[in-house]
C-alpha cells in the first residue's frame, strides 16, 4: 500500500504511444520499480526466514502457534495492501486505498512488535518497515516513527538477550538497528529523489505528446485547408472557365440552329465538344498532380499561342469581335513545372475576363524572358474595372471575384508578384512577375 510519496505514477501503463519509444519507461522509472519490487521480496523473505526459525525454535506449542498465526495475519495484511495499490495504481478507477494507507502501516506495526515479543528473528523485518514509514508518512512523522521503531527494536533485542550480559553485545545490539535505521532514511531520501525525477520525466513526456498531437491536428488542419485552396484555384482557373465556355457557346449553337445556320452551329457544337474534352483531361490531371495536360505536350508558348486562338474563336462565337495575339519576348528557358502552370492559369483566367466581361476589342499576351525572372502581361482595350472593388466581391466569399484573388495565392507560393492596373472605360493589364533563379538550363528554342 502507497502513501502520499510514493511514486504511483511509475506503476501505471503509459497511454499508447505515437511511436514505437515514445512511453519506455525511464532509468529512474526502472530503478524505482526495481527497488519496490525488492522491498516487497525483502519483506517476504525476512518474514519466511523468522517463520522458519520458529517453527524449530523449540518453543511451546502455544506460543509457536500464536506466532504462526500472527506471522500469516501479517503476510494476508501486507499482501492485501500491496494488492490493492497495484490495482489502483493500473486503473485509477478502482478502489483507492491510499486514504488507509497510514492504518494499514499501524496494524503491519502492531502486528510486527507482537512478533518480536515472540522470537527476535522478526526483528530483521525493521529493516523493510523503515521504508514503509518513509514513503507512507510525512517527514517530520517518518522519521520519528524510524526513531520510535528503533528504540523498541533494540528493546526487544535486549529483552531477548538480556542474559547475555557482555558490553560488547549489548553495544552490537544498539549499533546495529541505529545504522540499520539510518541507512533506511539516506537510502529512502534517495527514493525521493529518484521518484521526484521520474514524475518529472513522466509530467514533461506526457506534455511533449500533447504538444505533438495538437502540432499534428494543426499541421493536418492546415494541410486540409491549403489543399482545398489549392484545388479551388485549379477548378476556377480550369473547370469554371471551361464550364462557362460550354454553357456560352450552347446557347450560341442554339441560337444558330434557330436560325437555320447549320454550319455555325456545327462550329459551335465542335468547340463545346473540345472545351469539354480540355476538360475532363484536366479533372483527370487533379488525381496525377494538377498539372495542365497541354504544356504536357508542348512548350508554355505555344499553349499560350494557341489559348489567344481559343480565345477569339470563342468571342466570335458569341458575335463578339475579340482580336487577341501572343507575343513572345527574349530567349525562352525551360522553366519549373509549377512556373509553367501558373502562367498559364493566369493567362486563362485574365483572357477569360477578357472575353467574359470586358468587351475589348483587342488581347495582347506577352510572355518575356528577362534575365532574373520571366513575366507576363496581358493587356486587353476594354472597359476596365475598379481592382478595389474586385478585392471586394473576392472577400464576401460568394463564389465571385475569386479569380485574381487565387493568381496572387498562386504567385506568393513562388515568390511571384501580381500587379494590375485598370480603370472604368480604360482598358486592364494584368502583369505577373516570376523570379528566375541562377544557373538555369540552357536555353529552348521558340516555337
Amino acid at each position: 500500500m502507497q502513501g502520499d510519496d510514493l511514486p504511483q505514477a511509475t506503476a501505471k501503463p503509459a497511454p499508447q504511444a505515437q511511436h514505437g519509444d515514445a512511453h519506455q519507461p525511464s532509468g529512474s522509472a526502472v530503478i524505482l520499480r526495481v527497488l519496490r519490487v525488492s522491498l516487497h521480496v525483502g519483506f517476504a523473505v525476512l518474514l519466511l526466514v523468522a517463520v522458519v526459525r520458529l517453527a524449530v525454535a523449540g518453543l511451546s506449542p502455544f506460543t509457536t502457534g500464536a506466532g504462526l498465526g500472527l506471522a500469516l495475519l501479517l503476510a494476508a495484511v501486507y499482501l492485501l495492501g500491496t494488492v490493492l495499490e497495484k490495482r489502483h495504481a493500473a486503473n485509477s478507477g478502482r478502489f483507492d486505498p491510499k486514504p488507509y494507507a497510514r492504518w494499514w502501516l499501524a496494524v503491519v506495526g502492531f502486528l510486527w512488535l507482537l512478533l518480536m515479543l515472540i522470537s527476535p528473528d522478526f526483528a530483521w523485518m525493521a529493516f523493510p518497515l523503515f521504508f514503509l514509514q518513509l514513503h507512507i508518512l510525512p517527514r517530520r512523522t517518518a522519521l520519528p516513527a524510524i526513531a520510535a521503531s528503533t528504540a523498541l527494536l533494540v528493546a526487544a533485542m535486549w529483552f531477548h538477550n538480556r542474559g547475555a550480559g557482555a558490553d560488547a553485545l549489548q553495544l552490537a545490539m544498539v549499533l546495529g538497528p541505529v545504522f540499520g535505521a539510518a541507512f533506511a532514511v539516506v537510502t529512502g531520501l534517495a527514493y525521493r529523489a529518484l521518484y521526484v525525477e521520474a514524475e518529472n520525466q513522466r509530467l514533461a513526456a506526457e506534455e511533449l505528446r500533447r504538444t505533438r498531437a495538437e502540432l499534428a491536428r494543426s499541421q493536418h488542419d492546415a494541410g486540409v485547408l491549403a489543399e482545398r485552396e489549392r484545388l479551388a484555384r485549379e477548378i476556377h482557373d480550369t473547370l469554371a472557365q471551361g464550364f462557362s465556355s460550354i454553357v456560352l457557346m450552347g446557347r450560341s449553337a442554339e441560337n444558330a440552329l434557330d436560325a437555320g445556320d447549320d454550319v455555325a452551329a456545327r462550329d459551335r457544337l465542335r468547340t463545346v465538344r473540345e472545351t469539354a474534352a480540355s476538360n475532363l483531361a484536366e479533372a483527370r490531371n487533379f488525381v496525377r498532380g494538377l498539372g495542365s495536360p497541354e504544356l504536357d505536350e508542348s512548350s508554355l508558348a505555344d499553349t499560350l499561342r494557341r489559348l489567344c486562338s481559343k480565345t477569339e474563336a470563342e468571342a466570335a462565337a458569341r458575335g463578339a469581335t475579340l482580336r487577341c495575339r501572343f507575343e513572345l519576348q527574349g530567349t525562352p528557358r525551360p522553366l519549373p513545372n509549377p512556373y509553367r502552370t501558373t502562367l498559364l492559369r493566369a493567362a486563362q483566367s485574365s483572357l477569360a475576363n477578357v472575353w467574359a466581361h470586358a468587351h475589348a476589342g483587342t488581347a495582347v499576351v506577352t510572355l518575356s524572358f528577362l534575365d532574373a525572372e520571366v513575366t507576363m502581361d496581358v493587356f486587353d482595350d476594354g472597359a476596365g474595372f475598379d481592382p478595389a472593388a474586385a478585392a471586394a466581391a473576392a472577400s464576401r466569399g460568394d463564389g465571385t471575384g475569386v479569380g485574381l484573388k487565387s493568381l496572387r495565392e498562386r504567385l506568393a507560393a513562388l515568390d511571384g508578384s501580381l500587379d494590375v492596373e485598370s480603370a472604368p472605360g480604360e482598358g486592364t493589364v494584368v502583369a505577373v512577375r516570376l523570379p528566375l533563379g541562377a544557373g538555369n538550363p540552357v536555353p529552348e528554342a521558340a516555337s
